[in-house]
């Protein structure tokens, strides 16, 4: 019970429930996949209005209000690719010397999980990945009010 509450509350992913409960991710999965329907039947479910499916709806979200979010380019560490890989140099990181992966994640103030993009090759860059998902653009061009400048009228 205590694992899914805490996956759907901060959207933690099965993974890192597996190592803070000492099991298997599977076991993690399955207990998620059987306590959630128990959740539902008693009327505990997450509201609809409350999903936010694309990067544009994140970033809507927290314009709409002028709340807070946090963005971070996480690097993750993993195994170097197979050795007849033709892409197998574009795991290096430039930052770390390492074989890795990168994601860029979204919080609210609160650390709530908003966004987590698709893993890419370590080699690329925190900004390049904004680009290439399209933040750059939708901050730029969002819902945002800026502050005037001195000495101009809005």
């Amino acid at each position: 019970m205590l694992a899914t509450l805490v996956s759907l509350r901060y959207g933690t992913t099965h993974d890192v429930l597996a190592c803070w409960f000492g099991v298997d991710r599977s076991t993690i999965t399955r207990a998620i996949g059987e306590v959630r329907p128990l959740l539902a039947q008693r009327g505990c479910t997450i509201a609809p209005d409350d999903r936010l499916r694309t990067l544009a709806e994140v970033v809507e979200y927290l314009g709409a209000d002028g709340r807070t979010g946090i963005i971070d380019g996480t690097e993750i560490r993993v195994r170097c690719p197979a050795a007849g890989r033709k892409d197998r140099d574009k795991f290096v990181s430039g930052k770390t010397k390492q074989n890795a992966v990168k994601s860029m994640v979204l919080t609210d103030a609160e650390g709530r999980v908003l966004f987590c993009s698709p893993v890419r090759p370590g080699d690329c860059a925190d900004i390049t990945q904004a680009r290439q998902l399209g933040l750059a653009q939708l901050l730029a061009d969002g819902p945002f009010r800026r502050a005037p400048r001195s000495g101009s009228v809005e």
